[in-house]
């Protein structure tokens, strides 16, 4: 078993280096896949753990708020991937709230984790996120804007679950004439 005080540790590393990397500035969302199951080492949907989405959902919270930064959690797809936001993030974003609440398996430790540590949460069906972190393959990618730059963060397990990262970047347009401001993600 995972002890619960190593998957935070890795969980703030990771995110740490995420936001330095993926240059996401206050006020913009990111978005939270999490398959508890994976990171205690079961097959993501099989062995959701609520004490481990605490822990992550927590850390990641409680850094994001700090930063003045949006957080949006990703539920299953028994939940249709809808995502836990702050109300006052929807209502700003005129995003449609839906109804569903989130269960250990449907929506998942990690939702409930979001509404019992969100000052008032909510569900809604899509968002577009300007960088994730997807903790045992969850496939955040539909709620990441275009264009998508993978990240690839040093730490690359949060226990056995193995971690990516996306962020994205404005769309390169124009021709052979075009020219183009420093690409800040990439330059690294």
């Amino acid at each position: 078993m995972v002890e619960m005080d190593t998957i935070k540790q890795e969980t703030l590393a990771i995110l740490e280096e995420v936001l330095e990397l993926s240059q996401i500035q206050k006020g913009q969302l990111f978005v939270l896949g999490l398959s508890s199951s994976e990171v205690i080492g079961g097959h993501i949907g099989k062995h959701s753990s609520l004490e481990v989405g605490q822990v992550i959902v927590k850390t990641i919270l409680d850094v994001l708020s700090e930063r003045g930064i949006y957080l949006a959690v990703q539920g299953c797809e028994h939940v249709n991937r809808a995502l836990v936001v702050e109300r006052d993030f929807a209502l700003a974003k005129d995003l449609e709230i839906v109804n569903v609440l989130p269960s250990l398996h449907a929506g998942g430790s990690g939702q409930l984790a979001a509404f019992e540590y969100m000052d008032d949460p909510v569900e809604v069906e899509f968002v577009t996120a300007y960088a994730g972190l997807d903790i045992g393959d969850t496939a955040i990618g539909m709620h990441v804007k275009h264009v998508q730059v993978p990240l690839r963060p040093t730490l690359r397990q949060i226990g056995h679950a193995h971690v990516t990262a996306l962020a994205s970047r404005p769309k390169l347009i124009g021709g052979a004439r075009a020219l183009y401001q420093e690409d800040m993600i990439r330059k690294r």
